[in-house]
């Protein structure tokens, strides 16, 4: 059986469906990885791993080009004849199962991480994008040959109220699941020391739509209150997402003295061995994996009482919710943690055995194959 697994960019693939793509292999199937070029071809090539890259701009509206992309799918899709194409977020969606319809591909599974710029934002280019983009949904992702993955349960109610996808053909898979092995607590990790700063960490891609004003705006609060507080960020920003900060911004805040950037950081595991408090003011998210692997190192979470999120913390018993764009209620629940250590740890240990129940990647991967299974047969048959 051969699968193609479509996404926006190489990075995804890498840090969101490597252990898919793995596990499909290991397992005898046929895997091929597509998404535009970038550095991280190379690191899925280095893993005896198929990829290749499409002449694909994520931000690009220019209906030529567009176009151009999707009959260089066609052409991509007859050469390749996978039984399964696989797209993740909205665009790779769309034009996945089109391309996929129009070359004949007997199968299609897209997985809607999110709902993106389009549907996040209030700016008047996504408000006019929102007719279109739910037109082109409806026609690519419709058909008995097809299941649309959702992350979150308020994403499953949108899409049947909108009725874009027959519910009998949705399923919903909690994320890209974690390696909860490798993301784990340190055996010898403590309480901070006396006097030594609480580490306070926000792991993303620098958006604003992942609150990062609200981030900056507690630090500054916090420090005025004379509190020993360290804010980390750890993530880079994302130019070709309208929402991504720029690079000026987050040096500014630097120089403020506010928060510590950390830039790309490869070693994740390693990074929450040092932290205290994780946290993700997000304003709506698919499944957040950044609070999922902090929740498998055990630590004590804060993040908005939005969809996505919600779904990764119950408030009081693995973590502290807070209301969306209140940069005062996060401020005041991350000084909650720090002055009472007690409650931190009993969210940070419930956190991880709420990861071990719900967000490995062996239960993600095993569900997302019962979906193929669903579609193609095993060998390829339907």
């Amino acid at each position: 059986m051969k699968v193609l697994l479509f996404a926006n960019t190489d990075w995804y693939l890498w840090n969101f469906r490597r252990s898919l793509a793995l596990a499909l292999r290991d397992a005898g199937f046929e895997v091929l990885l597509l998404s535009p070029p970038g550095e991280y071809g190379a690191k899925l090539r280095e893993l005896d791993l198929r990829w290749e890259a499409v002449p694909m701009d994520r931000r690009s509206l220019n209906p030529l080009d567009e176009a151009a992309v999707l009959a260089h799918l066609v052409r991509l899709f007859r050469r390749e004849k996978p039984d399964l194409v696989h797209g993740f977020t909205i665009k790779c969606a769309v034009y996945g199962s089109l391309a996929a319809r129009l070359a004949g591909v007997p199968a299609r599974v897209n997985a809607v991480t999110g709902l993106g710029y389009v549907f996040t934002s209030d700016d008047a280019k996504a408000r006019a994008l929102r007719p279109l983009v739910r037109l082109l949904l409806k026609a690519a992702l419709g058909g008995m040959d097809a299941r649309l993955v959702l992350q979150n349960p308020d994403d499953v109610a949108m899409f049947e109220r909108a009725r874009l996808v027959a519910r009998e053909r949705i399923r919903l898979i909690p994320g890209s699941g974690v390696d909860c092995d490798r993301f784990a607590p340190d055996p010898e990790c403590t309480a901070p020391a006396p006097g030594r700063p609480l580490r306070v960490l926000l792991p993303a891609r620098l958006l604003w739509d992942k609150g990062l004003a609200e981030f900056v705006e507690a630090a500054r609060q916090l420090r005025a209150q004379g509190r020993a507080l360290e804010f980390l960020l750890a993530g880079t920003p994302d130019p070709g997402n309208p929402a991504s900060v720029p690079e000026a911004t987050v040096r500014g805040w630097v120089d403020e003295g506010l928060v510590r950037w950390l830039g790309h950081v490869g070693d994740m595991p390693a990074l929450f061995r040092t932290a205290d408090v994780v946290v993700l003011p997000s304003y709506r998210e698919g499944l957040p994996k950044g609070l999922i692997e902090a929740a498998a190192c055990a630590l004590p979470l804060v993040t908005t009482d939005v969809p996505g999120c919600r779904e990764v913390v119950c408030d009081g018993e693995n973590g502290l919710l807070v209301p969306v764009r209140d940069a005062q209620a996060l401020a005041a629940a991350i000084a909650r943690l720090q002055d009472d250590p007690a409650l931190a740890r009993r969210l940070g240990d419930a956190a991880r055995q709420r990861a071990l129940a719900e967000f490995d990647e062996r239960i993600v991967i095993e569900r997302t194959l019962a979906v193929y299974r669903e579609l193609v047969g095993r060998d390829g048959s339907r």
